[in-house]
């Protein structure tokens, strides 16, 4: 603008030279600068009436300040949001909204294939086995405490390990004498029949089923000649002299009179109640 009145500041003679008028009175270049200017949001600089002024919600910019307070971005021509009052690129935003990764820290943008778990959230390659530290993916994982385990990790590091085969045992299992079993590991010593669920007996720390240890193992009633199990009705067993009797078979020999808890007399190989043994 030209004019030949003077600056109302400096009082310079404007007569020729280049003004700004500033409510209605006219301002030399320089004084503008200095008493009317804005300041500029990011410098703090007064912007000059020679360079370009950008605006935003009552604040001001130098066109060169105005860039993305992240990535440094000239934001002039593009388009920028706010957080915090300060300006940012459409990517910059998104990367600051976005949920934090709970293995590196970094965002998780959107489109990014991630992974959920009480409350955190993962990068789908930084969601990683605690132990070996490969990428979890789709298989099945366990946790212990804060700490993530594949599957063959979690088994090797924690499981209990089955006394037979000395593998992991990572379901269901049989615990006899306070060791650990695989269901199919805790078999019969002779005919090698699985045990759990069913009736089994032990004998000189060998597990056996009844079928087996009847036939193999049992000692033999001299009653009735039959294996003395110790199961069912044939629980309680007599010993005499290095032979055995279950409880119900062990009757004098000739009255059949049941002699357990009683008194007896051995006549060679027959066991007779008193009575019948004094009558000879």
């Amino acid at each position: 603008m030209a004019d030949s009145s003077n600056c109302f500041y400096c009082r310079e003679d404007l007569g020729g030279k280049r003004f700004v008028r500033n409510e209605g009175r006219p301002v030399c270049v320089r004084c503008h600068t200095k008493f009317c200017a804005n300041n500029c949001a990011e410098c703090h600089r007064p912007i000059s009436v020679e360079t370009k002024e950008l605006s935003h919600k009552g604040r001001y910019w130098h066109e060169e300040c105005f860039r993305c307070a992240k990535c440094y971005k000239p934001l002039a021509k593009e388009p920028f949001s706010t957080k915090d009052d300060r300006i940012m690129c459409g990517k910059c935003c998104s990367r600051e909204d976005a949920q934090r990764c709970h293995g590196c820290y970094k965002p998780i943008l959107p489109g990014i294939e991630s992974v959920e778990y009480k409350g955190n959230s993962w990068h789908d390659e930084c969601f990683t086995c605690f132990n070996c530290k490969r990428p979890i993916g789709s298989q099945s994982f366990l946790s212990k405490g804060s700490d993530i385990y594949c599957s063959p990790c979690y088994d090797k590091k924690f499981a209990k390990h089955c006394v037979s085969c000395k593998k992991p045992i990572t379901s269901g299992g049989v615990n006899y004498q306070d060791q650990p079993w695989h269901s199919h590991c805790f078999v019969c010593s002779s005919c090698s029949k699985p045990l759990a669920g069913s009736s089994f007996t032990n004998h000189q720390d060998q597990a056996f089923c009844v079928d087996c240890y009847k036939n193999c193992v049992a000692k033999k009633c001299s009653g009735c000649q039959n294996p003395i199990t110790g199961f069912g009705k044939g629980v309680n067993v007599v010993n005499y002299e290095g032979s055995s009797w279950h409880e119900y078979c062990f009757n004098c020999k000739r009255c059949s009179l049941s002699l357990s808890n009683k008194r007896f007399i051995a006549k060679g190989k027959d066991i007779l109640c008193t009575e019948c043994g004094n009558k000879e």
